[in-house]
């Protein structure tokens, strides 16, 4: 007779994929995708290592799994700080909306910096290159609605919205790959993994945003808290 797999077999299975998930986020937000060996990821999920592909074919499948989960949070914190909001400015609602959303984006960032730059810098498996291929777009299908809005409705200058919008986003990356270089807390004197200063993060995340908004042709903005 065929094995079945009954429900209470499968919510196990789930439970402990779910188990090399979180064990394998948490080894990537403190050591980024480098520290993210199999032996490694089994002995925090308390698996064997055959086990690790007993639920992910190669560990690629598990990376980039793990690469999804952290980058939808993200991804999603972004997009609700774009989200057009009842307090946004009379006449200056796309141009708080972008504000907000590089704000959110840099500053999410550098209090994470190990993660940050694991999820967008660090040299990765061609797998998860990949993803993070398809959420670099996303981020950028994010920012063009906000600056189409804002052409629309006469806040910005009309200008090629896509182009623009995968410029931002190549921008605002660029601009964070100092802060959170894993040498920038030696040079800093920073414990490994340890996010800048808040005076810090508050530079960079202005002069960040005050780029961007230049780079759209709008005038800076106050943004509502994110």
């Amino acid at each position: 007779m065929p094995y079945r797999e009954t429900p209470a077999t499968r919510a196990a299975r789930e439970r402990k994929r779910e188990a090399l998930l979180a064990a394998a986020r948490t080894i990537v937000a403190e050591h980024g995708f480098a520290g993210a060996s199999v032996q490694a990821l089994a002995t925090r999920a308390g698996v064997s290592t055959g086990g690790v592909y007993s639920y992910f074919p190669t560990k690629a499948d598990l990376l980039v799994a793990v690469f999804r989960q952290a980058a939808d949070v993200e991804l999603d914190a972004v997009r609700s700080a774009a989200a057009a909001r009842p307090d946004d400015p009379p006449g200056g609602g796309t141009v708080a909306r972008l504000a907000r959303a590089v704000d959110t984006f840099a500053r999410r960032a550098l209090r994470g910096p190990t993660l940050a730059w694991a999820l967008l810098l660090e040299p990765v498996d061609p797998a998860v290159d990949a993803a993070r291929l398809e959420y670099r777009r996303a981020y950028a299908t994010t920012f063009a609605e906000v600056v189409r809005d804002g052409v629309g409705s006469g806040e910005i200058p009309d200008q090629d919205v896509d182009v623009v919008a995968t410029a931002l986003v190549g921008a605002i990356g660029e601009s964070l790959t100092g802060p959170l270089s894993p040498l920038a807390a030696a040079r800093d004197g920073r414990a490994a993994g340890s996010a800048p200063t808040a005076h810090e993060r508050e530079a960079v995340v202005a002069t960040i945003q005050r780029f961007c908004l230049g780079a759209v042709g709008a005038r800076a903005v106050t943004p509502a808290p994110a």
